[in-house]
Parts: C-alpha cells; sequence; structure tokens
C-alpha cells in the first residue's frame, strides 16, 4: 500500500503490480544477456568483429567490460523491483535508458541483437512508466 499527499492509502492495481513484475523480469533478462555478451566479449576479443568505418570505435574487451558492468547493474535492479525498493523504479528507468544507448552504439558489432535489447529496453520503460494507482 503506498501513501498519497493527503494521507489516504493507494492500492496498486493488478496491472501497476503486473507491469513493474513484468518489467523487472525483462530487467534480469536483458542484465542477464549482457553479462554474457560482456564476458564473451572480454574473454575473447576475436568473438565480435566491426567494420573500420565505424564513427565510435571501442575495442572489444571495453565493450564487455561496459556490457558487463551494466549488466550487473540492470540485474541488481531488477531484483530490487522484485522487493519493492523504493528506489528502484527511477534507477531502473534509467538503466534501461543507458543500457538501450550502449546498445545502440554496439550495433555495428552485433546488429540483430542489439535491436532486440534496444526494444526489450524500451518495454521496460513503458511497463515502468504505466503503472496506475486506485484509490481504496
Amino acid at each position: 500500500m503506498i501513501q498519497d499527499e493527503t494521507g489516504e492509502l493507494e492500492t496498486g492495481s493488478s496491472w501497476m503490480v503486473g507491469g513493474i513484475a513484468f518489467a523487472a523480469s525483462l530487467m534480469v533478462m536483458v542484465g542477464s544477456f549482457s553479462i554474457v555478451a560482456g564476458l564473451a566479449a572480454i574473454l575473447d576479443d576475436d568473438y565480435l568483429v566491426v567494420s573500420r568505418r565505424y564513427a565510435f570505435d571501442l575495442d572489444t574487451t571495453a565493450w564487455g567490460w561496459i556490457h558487463l558492468v551494466l549488466g550487473i547493474a540492470v540485474v541488481v535492479t531488477g531484483f530490487c523491483l522484485f522487493a519493492n525498493a523504493a528506489w528502484a523504479g527511477i534507477v531502473a528507468l534509467v538503466l534501461s535508458v543507458l543500457s538501450a544507448i550502449d546498445h545502440f552504439f554496439f550495433i555495428p558489432y552485433a546488429p540483430f541483437w542489439s535491436v532486440i535489447i534496444i526494444a526489450l529496453n524500451a518495454w521496460i520503460i513503458w511497463a515502468l512508466t504505466q503503472a496506475r494507482k486506485v484509490r481504496t
């Protein structure tokens, strides 16, 4: 239950609870994917190859570390959303935006994979921002 500005108690609708659980599940999944991709890039530099004409040319190991750290943060925040931590909603939105931006720059390395992760991050953002409150 949540208390509004007037002190009245509010309860989350089933849509709100379902949307947050859905977003948390997707965050754990997207974060896990990023961790696996990060580990793959760290352990094998030749695993991902990009054309030489790409404007953002980072070393594959650097991309791996970015994916790994961001993936761990996304997974932890996803579990905190499940635990209904007060700060987790805002952090989840910020991390989802950062993850989408990260994968946008990663498109030349893994185009199909990156576009799917960007779409999943957009879905997470949508689910988190669609939470509704119902007065009791």
